[in-house]
C-alpha cells in the first residue's frame, strides 16, 4: 500500500487524466510524464487514470498494467492516485487491483458491471467484486449510467455502504442528479450512516450546485483543472458567490467541452495546446475535429484569455 489512501474524508480535486498516445496510437510515456507534472503545477489534489476519460477500453491489459506503474513510479509519491479498474472479468480486476494497490495505488474505481437491472444484482455484483479484491482497497463506486446502463438508487447506496467499510467514495455522474446528492446527504444523516466523500463528474458542468448539495470536490477532466481547484478552494472557504464567478468565467469552454460523442477530443486538443500533451491523437474509433470545431475553440480560448486578464476572478 501507499503513502495516501482515499477515505471518506477525502475531498479536492482529481483530475481524471487522458491517456496521451502518439501519432501512431502507441502510448506515448514522455507526454505521460508531462501531463502529471502539469496536473500537479495546477494544484490538483489527486489523479485518477483509466477512466473512461482515459480510453481505458482501448488498452490492452499489458497496456494498463504499463501505464499504471509508469504514472505511480512518476506521481505516485507526490498525489493520490485512483486506478479505475472496471471490466467484465474479474480475475483482470483483481490483477490491475493487486498490482496498482502493491505499487502505492490510493484506491480503485470501479463502475457496475453491463446488463445489471435491478438493486440485488447491483449489490451482489459488488458484493462478489469486493471479495474478489480483498477487503483492505478502498474503492469508488463510478456512477455513471449514462454510459453503464445501471442505474443506482441513493438505497441501494446506503445498504452497500452499510455492509461494506471499503467502499469510501462515490463518483456521481448521474444526470440530472442533485436530487440524489441532497438524498444520500439526509438519508445517510437520518439513518446514523457514516458519511462517504462524493466527488461529482460530468465535466463539473453542475459543479457550484453539487458542492453546495454536499459533495467535496470534482473527479473529472474538464481541460482547465486550475478552474476546479479554484471553485473548490474558494467554495470551502466560505465564498460560494466567489466560487461562482470563476466557474461563469470557464463556463463556455467548458460547455463546448461536454458535447456528447466529441468531448474527449477536445479535452485532448486543448490540453496539447497547452502543451500538457504532445499530441491530441485519440485512438480509433474516435471523433476528429473538424476546421469548424477547431475554429470555435480558437475563439472560445481566446475569449476566456481576455476575460481572466481582465478581471479579478483568478487569484
Amino acid at each position: 500500500m501507499g503513502k495516501y489512501l482515499l477515505s471518506e474524508q477525502t475531498r479536492g480535486v482529481f483530475a481524471i487524466a487522458v491517456t496521451p498516445f502518439s501519432d501512431t496510437g502507441t502510448i506515448d510515456d514522455r507526454s505521460v510524464d508531462s501531463m502529471l507534472d502539469f496536473y500537479v503545477e495546477t494544484r490538483v489534489h489527486g489523479i485518477t487514470i483509466l477512466g473512461v476519460m482515459g480510453e481505458a477500453q482501448k488498452l490492452t491489459c499489458d497496456e494498463a498494467l504499463s501505464l499504471t506503474r509508469h504514472v505511480l513510479r512518476h506521481v505516485g509519491a507526490r498525489l493520490p492516485v485512483v486506478v479505475g479498474v472496471s471490466g467484465p472479468a474479474l480475475s483482470v480486476m483483481k490483477g490491475l487491483t493487486k498490482a496498482a494497490m502493491d505499487d502505492g495505488a490510493a484506491g480503485v474505481m470501479i463502475a457496475p458491471g453491463a446488463g445489471l437491472r435491478t438493486d440485488d444484482q447491483t449489490y451482489s455484483y459488488y458484493a462478489k467484486v469486493f471479495e474478489t479484491i480483498g477487503p483492505d482497497v478502498p474503492v469508488v463506486y463510478q456512477d455513471y449510467p449514462q454510459t453503464t446502463g445501471v442505474y443506482l438508487s441513493a438505497s441501494l447506496f446506503h445498504r452497500l455502504v452499510r455492509d461494506f467499510p471499503q467502499l469510501v467514495m462515490l463518483k456521481h455522474e448521474d444526470c440530472p442528479g442533485l436530487a440524489k446528492i441532497t438524498q444520500i446527504r439526509t438519508e445517510a444523516e437520518r439513518q446514523g450512516l457514516r458519511r462517504t466523500s462524493i466527488l461529482i463528474g460530468n465535466g463539473a458542468l453542475y459543479y457550484p450546485l453539487e458542492l453546495r448539495r454536499g459533495a467535496d470536490g470534482a473527479m473529472t477532466g474538464f481541460a482547465y483543472p486550475e478552474m476546479l481547484v479554484e471553485v473548490f478552494e474558494r467554495f470551502t472557504d466560505g465564498d460560494a458567490e466567489g466560487a461562482e464567478d470563476v466557474f461563469d468565467a470557464y463556463l463556455p469552454i467548458l460547455r463546448y467541452e461536454q458535447q456528447p460523442g466529441m468531448g474527449l477530443a477536445i479535452r485532448k486538443e486543448i490540453l496539447f495546446r497547452r502543451r500538457a500533451i504532445a499530441s491530441p491523437a485519440l485512438r480509433p474509433p474516435g471523433y476528429v475535429l473538424s476546421a469548424d470545431d477547431r475554429a470555435e475553440l480558437d475563439c472560445l480560448m481566446a475569449r476566456l484569455e481576455r476575460q481572466l486578464s481582465a478581471s479579478a476572478v483568478s487569484r
